[in-house]
């Protein structure tokens, strides 16, 4: 017991750090590492989202205080997830785990394409000597920042992951963000999907569900409170760190730094998927 909350407060500082450095909640490492420590798929995905709500706010409220957050930017993003969150909690519920983590393996890759895309948009322009114009900026802001929130929320509830892994690249592609405002933008509206999430998981899914007829009466909790609560300490600690490092870091190293961890963790999550479906085989 003792060595699981080491190791729970030990993955909330590393993802609290991550949140900081790259925007997202931290989902992407707390989810595996739940899943490792034999806490069921969906119960890790709701008590990801807990503590992605503790890690994000204090990240923010630093942010906030140091003049990096727009918190007009934050609201029109967070808006649209606080409703999409709770469908995407619902349908994280009816998924078996092994397939819950192998689309959560292929989220992750698809977004190093999206980050490729950003920087050969930008090269492109610059060799042409014109200003920067981002793949789909032709579409109306609002719509642009409804479909970032939309998404992200979605992926928040259904994979436990605070969103940012969503709207880092599409805030870039489609509002012409730089990435550290994106990056900033990206864990202040993760305040919001998270609290939408972790709600929906602790049972409003489901009582929207039932209200909406297509459900089928029962209501989930699904969020561990302690083990969140175990991550998220970790995270405020970690995000404390990251937040005060990242504006001193060149765009190049930061960009790096979260391609790299993207692929890394892909190969872990996709192996966690193998082992589950396997374990689900031989029963």
């Amino acid at each position: 017991m003792v060595e699981e909350g080491l190791a729970l407060a030990i993955g909330g500082l590393v993802a609290g750090i991550l949140a900081g450095f790259l925007g997202i909640g931290g989902g992407t490492i707390l989810v595996p590492l739940q899943v490792s420590l034999g806490i069921p798929p969906l119960q890790a995905v709701a008590t990801s989202n807990f503590s992605i709500l503790l890690t994000s706010l204090a990240g923010s409220i630093q942010n906030w205080r140091m003049g990096m957050l727009d918190p007009k930017r934050v609201i029109l993003l967070g808006i649209p997830a606080l409703v999409t969150a709770q469908g995407g909690a619902i349908l994280a519920s009816r998924l078996p785990g092994y397939l819950l983590l192998a689309a959560f393996g292929v989220l992750l890759l698809s977004n190093i394409y999206l980050v490729e895309l950003r920087k050969t948009v930008v090269a492109h322009a610059q060799a042409l000597e014109r200003p920067v114009v981002a793949a789909g900026s032709q579409m109306p802001p609002w719509l642009a920042r409804t479909l970032t929130g939309g998404a992200a929320g979605l992926l928040a509830g259904l994979f436990g992951i605070g969103g940012g892994i969503i709207m880092v690249p599409l805030q870039i592609l489609l509002l012409r963000e730089t990435l550290k405002v994106a990056i900033q933008t990206s864990l202040g509206a993760i305040v919001l999907t998270a609290t939408a999430a972790t709600l929906g998981h602790a049972g409003l899914g489901n009582w929207m569900a039932n209200a909406l007829g297509f459900g089928d009466g029962t209501i989930r909790q699904n969020v561990l409170w302690l083990p969140g609560l175990i991550l998220g300490t970790g995270g405020l600690v970690g995000v404390q760190i990251s937040t005060r490092t990242l504006p001193k870091l060149p765009d190049e190293i930061v960009s790096l730094l979260f391609r790299t961890f993207l692929a890394g963790l892909s190969l872990y999550v996709f192996w966690q998927a193998w082992q589950n479906y396997q374990a689900l085989d031989n029963q």
